[in-house]
């Protein structure tokens, strides 16, 4: 009898481990899909970039800095291989990309040209569904280190070296050019 009793208890063990393995799998897909999404968005974005130098181009020519720093970005995104890399590209270009729209508020006739307003409308829109996928991505990497970290996971998850996993953040320099107020201008 005691034989059956550790048999079962062993039996329940086994298959406790294996479901929390399967589920820990799960979660760490989830969020490697989750970022793919980020991926697809953000090569979108890289094709658009070239024509949106271009057409800015044009207008402002003596902003050499300013392009160079949004190629430099852009470089830099097609180089970046892990998640990692890819997260701290893409807010290297996201940063670059700001510099250039406060470079195109100097340019009003650029502001009224069809093509360029076509353009800008286009990746604003990608720009919207980047700023989704990464509330999504977040939500996923917020689940996976939940199971990661908390008991009894966290005892699969260390034996099967499984860890916690970085979200999607904004720089600290960013950061703090974003929680100043806006400056309105009438």
């Amino acid at each position: 009898m005691t034989g059956i009793i550790i048999l079962v208890v062993v039996i329940v063990l086994v298959v406790w481990l294996i479901s929390v393995y399967n589920n820990l799998v799960r979660m760490r897909n989830n969020r490697e899909n989750a970022f793919a999404n980020i991926d697809v968005q953000l090569k979108q974005r890289f094709d658009l970039i070239p024509q949106l130098v271009a057409s800015v181009k044009g207008y402002a020519t003596h902003e050499k800095e300013v392009f160079l720093q949004v190629t430099q970005a852009r470089t830099a995104t097609a180089n970046a291989q892990s998640i990692d890399d890819k997260i701290k590209a893409d807010n290297l270009l996201t940063s670059a990309l700001q510099g250039l729209k406060v470079t195109l508020e100097a340019y009003p006739e650029l502001k009224a040209n069809q093509n360029f307003l076509q353009l800008q409308s286009e990746i604003s829109d990608i720009e919207n569904k980047l700023a989704a996928a990464r509330r999504f991505f977040n939500s996923a990497t917020r689940e996976y280190n939940n199971a990661v970290e908390t008991f009894p996971g966290n005892i699969v998850a260390g034996f099967f070296k499984f860890h916690r996993e970085g979200m999607y953040e904004i720089p600290e320099q960013q950061r703090a050019n974003l929680e100043k107020a806006p400056e309105i201008k009438f």
